[in-house]
């Protein structure tokens, strides 16, 4: 199924149109190059550049990605590295006996985000590549609830209904976890300036059916740590009162590649006991492109062996624990290649630039009266702000679509439950955002605002009154 519509007769028409014969090869019949359909097939092919062409104008139209705010994903890798992905983009990650060392940069990354989140032996850790958290997730959660059907197979699936616990922030990968997989969602609301999980409300979410705790390492919304340790000590407690044996998953997105380098005494990892799998996205804060994720689990009996599966038709044995199947071995490379390059000091380094860089930004807006601050950047290198409360030429929306003329990307959102009349705009800070262009997007900032200073109250304006009238 798809979600795009299909294509319209004036498509279908339109690849008869002339187009100018110096961009195309010219049809030797014609004598003139025409344009190719957009949603069937051409009737011949097209020369390469030809093709390349006519793709590559089209994206011209994206955005600049190096000015997309609102991406964690990694937008500049350096030149070397695309060179290494490029070679490998048609290795097929899954056949391990085919390309065995691209299998064994697997394992070695594996093991090395095992000795980097403190594994209590980093060489029994088992994890996996992915193509990103949201699948890892998927993975440690299916892990999560096998665990919990074991224990309970005297009433699951009759008498029970499994559950999870998160907090209302968690990134969308957790709602479609629990759709698929027909688990209950136990999310705990944002509540006046709380707007992440919290260890009390966690623990009074729990009960006999829940399969796990997800805590956030950096929440999507605010860019705000959850208290993980918290969280841990809180079940814990509930352990002693209750019997109840509650696991936890830290989706690490994120700030699983930012802590263990700028905050190295935050114990939010496998020190802490009820910790029993960590994901990550390689392609965030890990400084590779998209797409590769990691799921770690802090030993084997935390990742139930039927859920790993082993096929030969490839040959050799393959063990493989994944949605995905087949998929290139350029990010994996690629992954490897930055831990090589950078090493602990580097990752520092660049983490550290990046924070100071969010930091420096909030406080400089914080400083506008138009804004208030609701995060200053100083966990991960993200911050959340919002309009003071007596600014009413202009809303966040407005900010955000009138800076995207400017080429600056930045998102405008509402909070979920129970914060839903708090709208606010982010900003993620990466590798590759530099000093100068946050001046450059502080310089615009400042010029928009006099603007929308001038203009009348959002309900004023004729496009809004025309909505309204037309309600």
């Amino acid at each position: 199924m798809t979600l795009h519509s299909g294509a319209s007769e004036s498509d279908r028409t339109r690849s008869g149109h002339a187009v100018n014969p110096f961009y195309g090869e010219a049809d030797p019949v014609a004598g003139m190059a025409t344009a190719p359909p957009r949603h069937t097939l051409p009737d011949g092919p097209l020369a390469p550049h030809t093709a390349y062409q006519f793709v590559h104008d089209e994206l011209m139209l994206d955005g600049n990605s190096r000015l997309n705010l609102a991406t964690f994903v990694t937008t500049w890798m350096e030149p070397q590295a695309g060179v290494l992905m490029a070679e490998c983009q048609d290795k097929n990650m899954i056949d391990k006996d085919e390309y065995p060392r691209t299998a064994e940069l697997e394992k070695r990354c594996v093991a090395i985000l095992a000795d980097l989140w403190h594994a209590p032996d980093p060489a029994t850790a088992v994890g996996c590549s992915t193509t990103g958290s949201s699948e890892a997730c998927m993975l440690a959660g299916m892990a999560l609830k096998r665990r919990w059907m074991r224990r309970n197979a005297d009433r699951y699936p009759g008498a029970a209904r499994p559950n999870l616990v998160m907090g209302a922030n968690v990134q969308v990968c957790w709602e479609k976890f629990c759709n698929f997989w027909e688990i209950e969602a136990r999310q705990v609301p944002m509540e006046g300036d709380r707007f992440h999980l919290d260890a009390a409300s966690a623990a009074a979410l729990c009960d006999e059916n829940t399969i796990g705790v997800v805590a956030i390492l950096g929440s999507t919304f605010d860019g705000s740590y959850e208290p993980v340790a918290e969280i841990c000590a809180a079940l814990d407690d509930l352990q002693e009162r209750t019997g109840l044996d509650i696991p936890v998953h830290v989706d690490g997105a994120s700030g699983g590649m930012v802590a263990p380098f700028l905050d190295p005494d935050l114990e939010w990892d496998f020190r802490l006991p009820r910790v029993a799998s960590i994901n990550t996205s390689g392609h965030k804060y890990g400084l590779v492109y998209p797409g590769v994720g990691w799921a770690l689990w802090r030993d084997a009996e935390a990742l139930p062996e039927e859920l790993v599966f082993r096929v030969n038709y490839l040959g050799g044995d393959m063990p493989t624990f994944a949605l995905n199947f087949s998929r290139p071995g350029a990010q994996v490379a690629a992954q490897y290649y930055t831990f090589l390059r950078l090493g602990r000091d580097g990752y520092r380094a660049v983490q550290q630039a990046t924070r100071d860089v969010a930091c420096s930004m909030a406080e400089r807006i914080g400083a506008l009266d138009d804004f208030r601050l609701l995060t200053r950047g100083d966990e991960l290198p993200v911050f959340a702000f919002t309009t003071a409360d007596d600014v009413t030429a202009f809303d966040v929306f407005d900010v955000s679509r009138r800076m995207k003329e400017r080429g600056w990307l930045i998102p405008a959102y509402t909070f979920p439950a129970n914060r839903e009349d708090l709208s606010v705009l982010r900003v993620v800070c990466r590798n590759g955002f530099s000093q100068d262009l946050a001046d450059l997007f502080l310089t615009d900032l400042e010029q928009l605002l006099t603007e929308l200073r001038r203009q009348p109250h959002p309900l004023e304006r004729p496009e809004r009154m025309a909505t309204a009238f037309h309600h």
